[in-house]
């Protein structure tokens, strides 16, 4: 089956849970209402289906190809569909109106990427990667380099990429050689090498602005003398055109499990003209702009691939017939489906429960990066700040990590059957697994979460966070029906209390407790974060609970089955931290 939108599902998250409508309103924008959202989703949902899907599996085995030494080709169909991207605007739907964008939020930009990732995760990741750094020169660049980009990127003309990986430098990236030296005109030349770079070199866009960490011949050691920047792969002229090129060549491209169809690339810059972007040696702190708008949207692309995935295995699960389900009355056929059987019931509610609390989660976190953006009060945009730093390693991992669980149980609900090409789990669980290592492997989000969020302020942003769920929790609990939900939260947040506690003093006696802990630790926030959201859920459910839309229903079903069935796996990961470090660190690397 081809992927379809959760048209029902997206809206209940914007309007009903999150209401991005009057969020919208508070903040000085009336003109963007429901109805509005709707249109734009709508037109998403159909661009999606429609355009992109349908290279989806074509381009998996086509994949990108290099005619000529330095020359990328994407798979057949993918510059036609960019092109339509950009004729209908997609590209500017989160850029200001200044720049030639509409102007749209991040909830609902986010929203139609997932859409995208979950249609064509390969295609999408090009236009994915060239708003982040719009986002990025936005943050940091001067009015002449935001007057003279920002516009190409919005219109689509022209790409992005980030370049930070060398061959010896990937999470460490004080050891990169990449070195800028200052020229009398006021530009660089940058020499060295890139790997991994996602659209380094593709045939979409008539220019290719990458971002580029590089260091000047004078700076300091380390990650504190890393400077950032623009390496265009076609020097702007005078009147901004895409000019002469520049000493900017594609030296391979890499062959990969999945996303075949996006072109990842060796970089090569033999004395390439660049410019300095921000402060000189400030280039990291400048690229994790960008890099943590990429890591919530990467989660957004997870969630996608999962609901792909998802909307694949029920479909299968309804029309395969197989033996007798328990309990079931004879039906006139030799076999029942086997969504009657309890076990592939476990498998497709597990992923619903994951991708829908998930999807909630980061459209809520992508909430908070408009409010820090937009809200008159400098006060809540500067908790906001603190709250979304907070969330987002937790939205990257824990998103990526639930979409390769789903995906690997989606295949299982096909048996056999999904092992098998032509039925697309495969495909899908070999794209998905990029999503982990995106933006910092999972490993390096959680050390963000516990290292540099958490023990970092002696616990008090994730204290805040705790206190957000346990005064939800509160308010709730004196609804009957809403005790199932506010009781487990208001205990785990407290076990979570206690446990940050614990970590706080056994990291300032072991220094392997926060390595020993990260993991685990970043999976129990988790699960306390799509406890709470969906406790939330089902409020709304309750609220509505004599309405003929069967949405409302089923969120209280599946956070039922969620607070049942996922969340007990919480005391698991409390005994798996308190169990401290010893047994991880004590074998010599002889036993290993």
């Amino acid at each position: 089956m081809s992927y379809q939108i959760p048209m029902r599902d997206i809206q209940f998250v914007l309007h009903e849970l999150l209401q991005v409508p009057a969020m919208l309103q508070d903040c000085g924008q009336p003109d963007l209402d429901a109805e509005t959202i709707d249109q734009v989703l709508t037109a998403a949902g159909q661009f999606a289906s429609e355009v992109i899907a349908p290279l989806n599996a074509p381009g998996d085995e086509h994949g990108c190809s290099m005619p000529s030494p330095g020359v990328v080709q994407t798979p057949p169909g993918f510059k036609k569909a960019y092109d339509e991207f950009t004729k209908n605007g997609w590209a500017g739907l989160a850029c200001s109106p200044e720049f030639g964008g509409q102007g749209f939020p991040s909830a609902v930009a986010n929203a139609v990427y997932e859409v995208f990732g979950g249609a064509n995760m390969a295609w999408a990741s090009y236009p994915g990667m060239s708003h982040a750094t719009y986002v990025n020169v936005s943050a940091n660049g001067s009015e002449a380099q935001k007057a003279l980009y920002l516009p190409k990127i919005a219109s689509g003309e022209w790409a992005g990429t980030m370049c930070l990986t060398e061959p010896n430098a990937g999470t460490d990236l004080g050891l990169m050689r990449t070195r800028a030296v200052a020229q009398a005109d006021g530009s660089y030349r940058i020499t060295g090498s890139k790997i991994f770079i996602s659209g380094g070199e593709q045939d979409l866009t008539e220019n290719i602005m990458h971002l580029v960490l590089a260091r000047m011949p004078d700076a300091p050691p380390g990650v504190k003398g890393i400077s950032l920047f623009i390496v265009p792969k076609f020097i702007p002229d005078a009147s901004g055109a895409a000019g002469a090129r520049n000493a900017v060549v594609c030296g391979s491209i890499e062959h990969k499990l999945g996303i075949h169809g996006n072109s990842t690339c060796t970089i090569n810059f033999d004395g390439a003209t660049g410019w300095l972007l921000g402060a000189p040696h400030k280039g990291l702190a400048g690229m994790f702009v960008q890099m943590n708008h990429m890591r919530v949207l990467v989660g957004m692309i997870a969630i996608g691939l999962m609901e792909a995935a998802y909307q694949k295995a029920l479909a299968y699960g309804k029309e395969r017939l197989q033996g007798r389900a328990s309990g079931a009355r004879p039906s006139g056929e030799a076999a029942d489906p086997i969504i009657g059987h309890a076990d592939v019931r476990r498998m497709l509610l597990t992923q619903k429960a994951n991708i829908e609390g998930a999807r909630a989660l980061a459209l809520w976190t992508a909430q908070l990066s408009d409010l820090q953006r937009l809200h008159p009060d400098p006060a809540r945009r500067n908790e906001t700040a603190e709250l979304l730093g907070l969330l987002t390693p937790l939205v990257k991992a824990l998103s990526s990590d639930l979409a390769v669980e789903c995906t690997l149980l989606a295949m299982q609900v096909f048996g056999g059957h999904g092992y098998i090409r032509e039925n697309g789990v495969e495909q899908h669980l070999r794209d998905v697994r990029i999503v982990g290592l995106y933006e910092g492997t999972n490993g390096v989000q959680a050390m963000d979460l516990l290292g540099r969020k958490v023990l970092a302020d002696q616990g008090r942003q994730m204290g805040a966070f705790l206190d957000m769920a346990g005064a939800f929790a509160e308010t709730c609990s004196p609804r009957e029906a809403m005790r199932e939900f506010t009781q487990p939260l208001i205990e785990l947040a407290a076990e979570i209390r206690q446990l940050t506690g614990e970590l706080v003093a056994a990291s300032a006696q072991d220094p392997h407790a926060a390595g020993a802990a990260a993991a685990p630790y970043l999976r129990l926030v988790g699960h306390l974060a799509l406890a709470w959201t969906w406790a939330r859920m089902a409020e709304v459910g309750f609220k509505n609970a004599g309405s003929s839309d069967p949405i409302y229903a089923s969120k209280i079903t599946t956070a039922r089955f969620y607070f049942q069935r996922l969340l007990p796996q919480a005391a698991g990961l409390c005994q798996e931290i308190r169990a401290g470090s010893s047994a991880l660190m004590e074998p010599a690397v002889e036993l290993f």
